[in-house]
This record gives C-alpha cells, sequence and structure tokens, in this order.
C-alpha cells in the first residue's frame, strides 16, 4: 500500500530552526490499563531553558508478544483469550486481538530476525533509540518473559548505536499483593529491590538514556507507589538518583518533570475529539515549560480491541485522520522545545498506537518520522522512504533461508551495512537474492 503525505510544513521547519533544534499456555495478564485520569495540577507556565541539542526521538516499545516458532504458545497479547492465530479470517490473516496487522505478520518479541527488522527500521527512521515498558523482574505471570525479553532487546538497540530506556510499570506491585505473590510487608524491599536490578544490569550502560550523567526512568503512573516519599524510599538505595519522569503530573519533589499520553479518559460517547485532545495537550506543555528535562508525546490515533474481545469496555477512539493526528502531536510536541519525544507507541496493538509499519498504513508514520529529523536541519540524517522497504525484505529473506548458513552470514553483512549506513552496499546483498 502506498501512502502520499505532505512533508513537514515550511512553517515547522522555519520554527525547528529558530528555536535551537540543530542537532506453552501462560496465566492470563490483567490488561494493561494504559488511562488512568490525571488529577489537577499546577498551570504555572515558566519560561523553558531551551536545549542546544536537538531532542531525541524515543519509541515507547511493548516487549510482550509470544508465538509457537520461537516461546511454544502462542502470548496473550495476541489472542486475549478470545483470538486465534493459527485460523485465518475472511480476508486469509491470522486472526489477532488487533486491528491492524504488522508486515511481519504476529511475531515473537524474542525472535532475533524479528528485532534485526525493527532496530534497522528505527534507525533508518531517524529513531534515537526505545522506552520499553517495564514490568519488572519478578517470575509472576509473564512478567519473567518479558523482562527477558528486554534484556534481548536492549543488546540489538546497544549494537545498533542506539539508547534504550526504561518506563516502569508499578502497577504490577498491586497486582502481585492481590494475587499473594507478594507480601503488603514487602512492596518496599521488593521496590528497592527493582530498583537495584536496573541500576545493576542497565543504569551503568553506556547506551542509557541519561541526562547529565543520570538515568531517565520514567513510569506509567504511578499507580501503587502513590507518593513522593514512597519514590524515595526506592531510590534510597540508588548513589545516582534517576532523572525520574511520572504521568501527566509530578510527584512531590521525587519526579522532575512529567510526559503526555493519550488522554483517553477524556473521551465523550467513545469518542477523543481534537479539541479535547488540544485541551490536554495545550496546558501540559505549559505546565512542563520549566522543567529541567522536558518530555514530548506523539501519538497516531487510539483505537482498542478490548471490548471486543471482552476485556473491558474500551477507553474510546481517537481518530487517526490518514496520518495527521501523529503529524499534529510530533508537530505540537517539537514546537515546545522538549529534550526527548515519546513516540506513543511502536508496537501496541491492543490500544492501536502503533507506528511501526503495517498492513493497513504501511511506512506512513516512519515516513513522518524521517520528515522531523531532517526538519531538524542537523545535516547528518540522509535516509529516505525507500530505504525503509530494506529491512523487511531482509527480514523475509531470514525466514526463506533460515537453514543455510552461506546465505545467512550474507545476510549479516547487509545487516550491518543497514546499521552502518551504508544503503547501497545493503541492498546489493538483499536484491541478489
Amino acid at each position: 500500500m502506498s501512502h502520499t503525505l505532505r512533508p513537514f510544513s515550511l512553517a515547522f521547519i522555519l520554527l525547528l530552526l529558530l528555536t535551537g533544534c540543530t542537532e506453552a499456555s501462560t496465566p492470563t495478564p490483567v490488561p494493561i490499563t494504559k488511562t488512568p485520569t490525571p488529577t489537577a495540577t499546577s498551570t504555572s507556565t515558566p519560561t523553558p531553558p531551551e536545549s542546544a541539542q536537538r531532542p531525541l526521538l524515543m519509541a515507547h516499545y511493548m516487549p510482550w508478544y509470544q508465538t509457537p516458532d520461537v516461546s511454544g504458545y502462542w502470548g496473550w497479547h495476541w489472542t486475549m483469550n478470545h483470538f486465534n492465530p493459527a485460523q485465518m479470517d475472511e480476508n486469509g490473516r491470522p486472526q489477532i486481538a488487533s486491528h491492524t496487522m504488522p508486515l511481519t505478520g504476529p511475531y515473537d518479541s524474542m525472535d532475533d530476525a524479528l528485532l534485526e527488522y525493527q532496530v534497522a527500521l528505527m534507525k533508518l527512521s531517524g529513531i534515537d533509540g526505545v522506552i520499553v515498558d517495564w514490568y519488572g523482574i519478578e517470575d509472576f505471570w509473564d512478567y519473567g518473559v518479558l523482562n527477558q525479553a528486554t534484556g534481548k532487546l536492549f543488546e540489538v538497540i546497544r549494537q545498533a548505536g542506539l539508547q534504550f530506556a526504561i518506563c516502569y510499570e508499578d502497577q504490577t506491585v498491586k497486582h502481585m499483593v492481590d494475587n499473594k505473590h507478594l507480601a503488603m510487608a514487602d512492596v518496599y524491599t521488593h521496590g528497592q529491590d527493582v530498583m537495584r536490578y536496573m541500576r545493576d544490569t542497565w543504569f551503568g550502560d553506556d547506551a542509557y538514556l541519561k541526562s547529565e550523567g543520570r538515568p531517565v526512568l520514567l513510569t506509567f503512573g504511578p499507580q501503587y507507589y502513590a507518593s513522593g516519599s514512597d519514590w524515595e524510599k526506592l531510590f534510597s538505595v540508588l548513589d545516582v538518583q534517576p532523572v525520574f519522569i511520572t504521568l501527566d503530573k509530578r510527584i512531590g519533589n521525587v519526579s522532575t518533570s512529567s510526559f503526555p499520553w493519550p488522554p483517553m479518559w477524556a473521551s465523550k460517547d467513545g469518542v477523543l475529539t481534537q479539541a479535547a485532545l488540544e485541551t490536554y495537550l495545550k496546558p501540559f506543555y505549559a505546565k512542563v515549560g520549566g522543567d529541567a528535562y522536558r518530555v514530548g508525546g506523539a501519538f497516531p490515533g487510539f483505537h482498542d480491541i478490548y471490548k471486543e474481545v471482552g476485556v473491558s469496555e474500551g477507553y474510546g477512539f481517537l481518530d487517526d485522520q490518514g496520518g495527521e493526528t501523529f503529524r499534529f502531536t510530533l508537530e505540537l510536541a517539537l514546537s515546545n522545545h522538549p529534550d526527548m519525544v515519546q513516540l506513543i507507541t511502536w508496537n501496541d496493538y491492543g490500544e492501536g498506537t502503533i507506528i511501526e509499519p503495517t498492513e493497513e498504513f504501511g511506512y506512513r508514520y516512519l515516513e513522518m518520522v524521517q520528515d522531523a529529523r531532517r526538519a531538524m536541519a542537523d545535516g547528518d540524517f540522509t535516509f529516505t522512504a525507500e530505504d525503509l522497504h530494506l529491512p523487511l525484505q531482509l527480514f523475509n529473506l531470514r525466514r526463506e533461508y533460515a537453514g543455510d548458513a552461506a546465505v545467512n552470514a550474507r545476510l549479516d553483512e547487509a545487516s550491518t551495512a543497514l546499521i552502518a549506513g551504508d544503503v547501497a552496499a545493503a541492498r546489493e546483498i538483499i536484491e541478489s537474492y
């Protein structure tokens, strides 16, 4: 499917230039609720310090998919106890818990070829790295599997010269307490163990996202550790305090700033209008304008499948407007001088906030990310929309020649060339098969 999209406006490019942007079955998990209602917060509008470097573009990433050929079973996020991906729908496509289908078909987050494909796409689209939606370290529900997949993704991200960070889901603590996996008396000890794990495993890595030497840590909420003093207890075991970013509002003095998310709680009659979206986003950016580390958010829309599968009543619908919702939220985020823009999301198929290529919209969103990188005018971004097709060709060749060591050695060369930016060399190898 081809898509004709207008490039970023000349006015937007000039704005960026003028503002300094120069650079086997498993237990069923509880469905992930990405729409907690925020509480009222201050809307003061201090003058923001301007960044001397371009904002980073970081993709919010879900590591929670499993398939029989890799993990031995279909994971809950493809089935939601309703669909069977081994069966085809009326269009001859696997039945999955999503309104959209990845170009690769349903995949496994531990698949080497899949990770190679995704990270190459990120590199070619101008994305600087990933923020992984992370469920901690416990062997409870699928949390341990997700942690393993996170570590494997980070290895590939690191090898590609990209960055990574964690968005911690502290709602996991509630689920473990409610299901008698964790005692109430141990919730702070557990949280400190989580902090130590991140410190010892990732925070010191050169590829981990940092600001002035401090690791950047996001949380989706918080939803369990509700107060600033809670987080101070958790952080007390760390020598270096993280730059802590919370959802929608700051938590006491412990959080540096907050990040936005599609405000589906503002939906009326099941629809989030453009006006309601702007009513949320514009005051949000005014509120965080003077914070020391500013995070914007860009998202293509919202179309969850929860009601269809019987998980919940759903959280509403935000029309993608043929790509214009993503363009609007990305332009608005960039115009507010962020240090980083979180692209929401790379691959949350259950909620329909996907920017990775699908059969329905092709490479639309990654082409728009490319446009944004060019508009930053840092002069080092030369990849084209045509280049974005190479990772899928490489992925399909990995499948076709899975047992051929000689061919895969050549495909390794193509992959290395892609990551190094030598698109011509990669294309020559790929197109020889």
